[in-house]
């Protein structure tokens, strides 16, 4: 995403230009590049959030014509108050000042972006008052294959482990890897964790990698968080974990397989302090599976296979 502020204009037309806000970060052109049909309405004196729909009914449609000519399409989700995705979708919601638009990420999801009530930041979209919600989607449902990368090599910097959901992490200096189940002493490893999955085993709940570097940039911006706020279990440095997504690696001898980003939530947000979970969207670490048993050692190797 991109920062994005509310574009000048009436208020009669605010709520089509905090989305359109929204939008152009999403897919990260400049707003001007959105078509936004005028509104006409006198200028009045007040709040950046308006009420009014008619000028965002209308410009829905002209995003929908402008993102299908370029692949892509703008879906209403049916129930967004439950709505669960580990990814963008913009909200209208209803405010005290009136009605804005803001953008979420995350599983739970939470305000990443609010450029009509800037007061809506890190808040919980649980907690919001939602009128309507919409996700941008490609049209090209098509997986196609990457080629095999080139090998990658890092090391481990920390590891870490809680024995129950939202307990502190501890620091270890040697962890167990039970292969189908994570380190030994985590609540992942024991079925016990916030989003251990309730009806049967799913890959990438074993184990959680995260790479110092980010936090060596997210310090260097003014955020404090450290290794345990992240609760993840192996801290790594020189090795690009996003690039471990669908490859086996090693970690020391223990055999483990890159699932899919471990993004942030606004869970994480609560836990470890407000205004983590937007630094962190595509940089909060990897989930993987561990395939063969075996020990994890603080400066063990971290090499992809």
């Amino acid at each position: 995403m991109i920062d994005v502020e509310l574009p000048p204009g009436p208020p009669a037309g605010a709520l089509a230009r905090g989305f359109a806000a929204c939008l152009a970060s999403v897919i990260e052109v400049p707003v001007t590049d959105l078509p936004l049909p005028e509104v006409s309405g006198p200028e009045v004196s007040g709040p950046e959030v308006s009420g009014r729909g008619e000028d965002l009914v209308q410009a829905l449609g002209a995003w929908r014509t402008w993102l299908a000519e370029r692949g892509s399409g703008l879906v209403p989700i049916a129930d967004p108050v439950r709505f669960q995705w580990p990814g963008w979708w913009i909200a209208v919601v209803e405010d005290p000042a009136g009605t804005a638009a803001v953008l979420a990420f995350g599983t739970p999801p939470g305000v990443v972006l609010s450029p009509q009530a800037p007061g809506l930041l890190g808040r919980a979209t649980a907690d919001l008052r939602i009128r309507e919600a919409h996700a941008v989607a490609s049209l090209d449902p098509v997986l196609r294959r990457q080629p095999a990368g080139p090998e990658l090599r890092g090391t481990v910097e920390e590891l870490a482990v809680a024995p129950a959901a939202e307990a502190p992490m501890r620091l270890l200096e040697v962890a167990r890897a039970r292969a189908g189940r994570g380190l030994d002493g985590d609540r992942y490893a024991a079925g016990a964790g916030t989003f251990t999955p309730r009806a049967g085993r799913r890959p990438g709940y074993d184990l959680t990698l995260m790479a110092a570097e980010v936090l060596d940039e997210l310090a260097a911006a003014g955020h404090d968080l450290d290794f345990a706020g992240t609760r993840r279990n192996v801290l790594t440095r020189g090795i690009d974990v996003n690039a471990l997504v669908g490859r086996r690696f090693r970690i020391g001898d223990v055999l483990c397989e890159g699932r899919r980003l471990c993004e942030p939530c606004v869970h994480l947000d609560r836990l470890s302090g407000p205004g983590v979970l937007r630094p962190l969207i595509h940089r909060g670490g990897l989930r993987a599976d561990v395939l063969t048993d075996g020990e994890i050692r603080r400066g063990a190797p971290v090499v992809s296979l």
